[in-house]
């Protein structure tokens, strides 16, 4: 039986189709959202072996326009915007002045003129709101989130499954990562994009928000399993892949969170001084990830010590129906080697943990 708890929290244009398939809905980012619908576990087995699709419409969607928007998010990001052509994105960080993060975000390009960027939900105002405070290029900034929906299908047989729905059956088919493609699925105009959260290959399909509810019955009518937050965040850790307010915020360097792939070398960015002295000098820790020998879960803050010496503290942690065991994310010591047997304070006992590189799953190619 479907939960629907009174709360003041907002609603994405899918909620009644959440209940309506049994979701447990829960308090997240200021909505009410679907943790699970038929078990976490179920839900991540589903996307590694099939394909799964969750409603991320509660992540911002911003549509960026004018003469400079270029030169505004070469200023404002970390990753190198102008290596990008139309219809391809790339991930990337939106820096402050003092060499932490505001967000992390995805930024495509559509025309040489025209930018269209997503957003984290719990950031949606801060970022829209410090767009604006560093637009000097004059930039038109048009929030489209409450008008569209966005829902993310994902797994190893998902590319092919939206392709054959398709009107643009090719295209779907040979988009790059972070491609974009305007087409019609099951006959919906939509905007899809190849990325995601999970660690497998998919879609993010974005459309109007009065095709929503056609779109995601659609999909379940196709067979594509209806996920939650629980197996997304599952999911996500698995990958390897951070979440803002955990392993990123304000304070945190992207460096020691290991996102110097996507920070520019060269060219100038807000805070890019401080970022650069800490790629050049290191930073005192560094994320790694942590596993236990057991299906346990590491709870965010728990302290890891090796020997009587605290060396860091867990981010986040999940049960892992890959490795059936509690795995994690962890600030640790920059000085502590991948392999190292350590402790972490579970409730006031010591349980032992390895640290261990923080790609737990990699998908088959």
């Amino acid at each position: 039986m479907a939960t629907e708890p009174a709360t003041t929290n907002a609603r994405t244009i899918l909620f009644d189709d959440h209940v309506k398939f049994g979701a447990r809905i829960v308090p997240f980012a200021g909505f009410e959202m679907p943790v699970q619908y038929t078990g976490v576990i179920q839900e991540a087995q589903a996307v590694r072996n099939g394909a799964g699709m969750f409603d991320v419409s509660h992540m911002a969607r911003l549509r960026l326009k004018g003469d400079q928007v270029l030169a505004f998010l070469e200023r404002v990001t970390t990753n190198d915007v102008s290596v990008l052509v139309n219809g391809k994105g790339q991930y990337s960080l939106l820096p402050n002045k003092t060499g932490g993060l505001v967000d992390d975000i995805i930024v495509y390009r559509v025309t040489e003129d025209h930018f269209f960027l997503v957003v984290n939900a719990s950031n949606h105002a801060k970022d829209v709101a410090w767009l604006n405070e560093n637009n000097a290029e004059g930039v038109t900034i048009s929030d489209e989130t409450g008008d569209t929906a966005m829902i993310a299908v994902q797994g190893p047989t998902a590319s092919e499954l939206l392709a054959n729905h398709a009107d643009d059956a090719e295209g779907i088919r040979n988009a790059p990562a972070f491609g974009l493609v305007e087409t019609k699925i099951f006959g919906i105009p939509v905007l899809a994009a190849r990325s995601g959260y999970t660690g497998e290959d998919g879609f993010e399909v974005i459309c109007a928000n009065e095709h929503a509810s056609a779109l995601w019955n659609a999909l379940a009518g196709a067979g594509v399993v209806p996920c939650g937050l629980g197996s997304r965040d599952t999911l996500r850790v698995e990958a390897g892949l951070p979440l803002y307010g955990h392993e990123l915020n304000d304070e945190l360097s992207p460096i020691a969170a290991g996102l110097g792939w996507v920070i520019g070398k060269t060219k100038p960015f807000n805070g890019s001084e401080i970022i650069n002295k800490h790629r050049a000098n290191g930073t005192s820790h560094k994320l790694q990830g942590i596993k236990l020998p057991m299906k346990r879960l590491l709870l965010p803050d728990a302290k890891v010590f090796l020997g009587d010496r605290e060396i860091g503290y867990v981010t986040s942690g999940v049960v892992s129906p890959v490795l059936e065991c509690g795995i994690g994310f962890a600030y640790i010591a920059a000085d502590v080697a991948l392999g190292t047997e350590v402790e972490v304070d579970m409730r006031g006992k010591r349980e032992s943990a390895t640290v261990v590189s923080k790609r737990f799953y990699k998908r088959a190619k």
